[in-house]
């Protein structure tokens, strides 16, 4: 009995997503401990230099919660973009197989990196907890679209490098250094509150801050963060998705003939 399009393409999304495991943590079940090591390092390296600053700024606040809410989604997004832009390269002979698109090693890896974030997140949420931090999810609702949201956003950015780099390919040497920017003007270290007012509309337009300050406000008591709207990121996310599909649409045939 033939396949339908959907069951096919689900076929290949689920071979390139264990394909991609092996890859990422060879057959060695130590390789799944560095997942975790890079943004536990990258928490403890903050809390060390700004923990006392920021305590003294936030007390009311704790500072690991407002900051692994800061740091873990920025890792997802930076690394779902970064890896798109050599999906195509790194999977180069799996495309004489007609199953297999370069829109399903995005999706394989938008779901594996989804879930090696979401795991990270919630081992290091589990142990702040265990080391008396008191966390109580306020808006689980919220906290679940806004974190959606990003995986959405993220892999249509992540189409848009991969159609990009493909059609130039001197465009892969750059487009990670224009993501570096980000980490400074996404509110990863510092609330949005922070900032004098009169500055909001420049660092508001990034759909990150609203991804980051929503999940705060869902889990950090007594965070409220003005300005940002679960509304804005989902149109920043549907708008995003529409252009890398139309552009993916349009390249798909070039990018496999090339």
């Amino acid at each position: 009995m033939a396949r339908s399009g959907f069951e096919v393409q689900q076929a290949a999304v689920k071979a390139l997503f264990l394909r991609e495991i092996r890859t990422r943590f060879g057959k060695y079940r130590l390789g799944y401990f560095w997942a975790i090591l890079e943004p536990t390092a990258h928490l403890l390296i903050l809390l060390t230099i700004f923990g006392y600053v920021m305590h003294r700024t936030m007390p009311d606040i704790s500072f690991p919660v407002f900051l692994i809410n800061g740091i873990i989604p920025y890792f997802l997004f930076s690394n779902i973009s970064k890896r798109s832009i050599s999906a195509i390269e790194s999977n180069l002979g799996l495309f004489n197989y007609r199953p297999i698109k370069p829109i399903d090693t995005i999706i394989a890896r938008v779901i594996l990196e989804s879930i090696i974030y979401a795991t990270v997140y919630m081992i290091i949420m589990f142990t702040l907890i265990l080391t008396g931090e008191k966390i109580i999810v306020m808006n689980l609702l919220q906290l679940i679209c806004s974190w959606l949201l990003l995986i959405f956003f993220s892999g249509s950015v992540g189409i848009i490098f991969m159609v990009a780099g493909k059609t130039i390919p001197e465009t892969q040497r750059f487009l990670p250094i224009m993501l570096k920017p980000l980490y400074f003007i996404s509110c990863i270290m510092f609330p949005l509150h922070s900032i004098p007012k009169e500055y909001w509309s420049f660092f508001l337009w990034n759909p990150i801050v609203h991804a980051v300050e929503l999940s705060r406000e869902a889990v950090v008591t007594g965070y409220v963060s003005d300005g940002v709207s679960l509304q804005y990121l989902f149109i920043c996310t549907l708008a995003t998705l529409f252009l890398s599909l139309s552009i993916y649409q349009i390249r798909e045939k070039e990018m496999l003939r090339s």
